[in-house]
């Protein structure tokens, strides 16, 4: 990707996707993280046998928050309404509820908690903005980590033969 000279230095772009044959299914999750003030970009994907795509999506952001080094601006680009809505709008609720939701009038435990858990844990440590984009919709980045977890989970289904 090319330099931005006028881009903050602790500003990065961290794009992210996941992935399932089945749901649940075998999984694969991935991201890409750019730093436009000195154009670099560093990426990665990794696989689950059994999961979700909730789950997917989910870690291909905490994978890619874990990977920072030290506290930054991070506009987290995803396709996933779970992991955008959950952070912007769910998430606040759960954690006034101890981690419950309402469901028919009544609390149920949040899925996937752990992973809300740790993604809340790694969110504290930035300042993140988070935007939606379409799916499959032609966004470079977008349409590189979706190939990026398609492959991770095909190479994990492969090597299992």
């Amino acid at each position: 990707m090319a330099t931005d000279s006028s881009a903050p230095a602790d500003l990065v772009r961290l794009y992210t996707d996941g992935a399932c044959s089945g749901n649940p299914g075998p999984g694969g999750w991935a991201y890409i993280l750019n730093h436009p003030a000195s154009g670099q970009t560093r990426d990665a994907s990794g696989a689950e046998p059994a999961t979700t795509n909730n789950r997917m999506e989910l870690t291909g952001a905490i994978e890619g928050l874990a990977s920072l080094k030290r506290p930054c601006k991070v506009e987290l680009i995803t396709d996933s309404q779970y992991v955008a809505k959950g952070i912007v709008e769910w998430m606040p609720k759960w954690k006034a509820q101890g981690w419950q939701r309402k469901e028919n009038g009544r609390f149920k435990p949040v899925m996937n908690v752990d992973l809300w858990q740790r993604l809340d844990e790694l969110l504290a440590q930035h300042k993140v903005k988070v935007s939606h984009v379409l799916g499959h919709n032609g966004h470079p980045e977008n349409e590189a980590c979706d190939r990026m977890a398609v492959a991770a989970y095909k190479a994990l289904v492969a090597d299992r033969r």
